[in-house]
């Protein structure tokens, strides 16, 4: 697929075993209509989640869900990052610095590096009220992770997540430059 530069730069989305992960192709299609590059990372469990290469056409970039070899090249550097959909693991072990996966390993360092992130968790009511996931929630947005937590505890519905979740990116890159600015 051609398409012209991205002008926003590149944006990771980080896709996790969830029943929602096929939707976070709606994620990437609308990141790329607003200008965005596009380079999904999977955990490893989401694999068998979604169709990988349905997004690598759509992309025009393989899913990653691996460290690379010495011998491969190095995919572009993310300039934001959307995890989506973000599990009760992948929310808990992000805010502790777990770097057991690749994609935890993108997230362990993006806080440190400036890189913008944003978390929408797709768990369950009984989850989402445990004190571990509170916890990282909050400790996530101590360090300037913005997570976008489902009002009512439930399943998000339609295309509303990810277009809050782009709009989240743009409002901290915006910041970010802000403040550095």
């Amino acid at each position: 697929m051609n398409r012209p530069p991205a002008p926003k730069g590149v944006l990771y989305v980080i896709v996790c075993a969830a029943g929602a992960a096929p939707t976070a192709q709606d994620l990437v299609a609308a990141a790329l209509d607003e200008g965005w590059e596009v380079q999904v990372v999977a955990t490893p469990s989401a694999l068998g989640f979604f169709d990988v290469p349905a997004f690598e056409e759509l992309t025009g970039r393989p899913v990653k869900s691996r460290y690379r070899r010495p011998d491969e090249p190095k995919p572009p550097r993310a300039d934001a990052i959307v995890v989506a959909p973000a599990t009760y693991n992948t929310v808990n072990k992000f805010a502790q610095g777990i770097a057991d996966t690749y994609a935890l390993g993108l997230l362990a360092e993006a806080p440190g590096l400036g890189i913008p992130v944003v978390v929408v968790p797709f768990v369950n009511a009984a989850l989402a009220s445990r004190l571990p996931f509170l916890r990282g929630v909050e400790t996530l947005r101590a360090e300037g992770v913005r997570v976008l937590l489902d009002p009512a505890n439930e399943a998000w519905n339609g295309s509303k997540p990810w277009r809050t979740a782009l709009a989240a990116v743009e409002e901290l890159g915006r910041l970010r430059r802000d403040d550095t600015g």
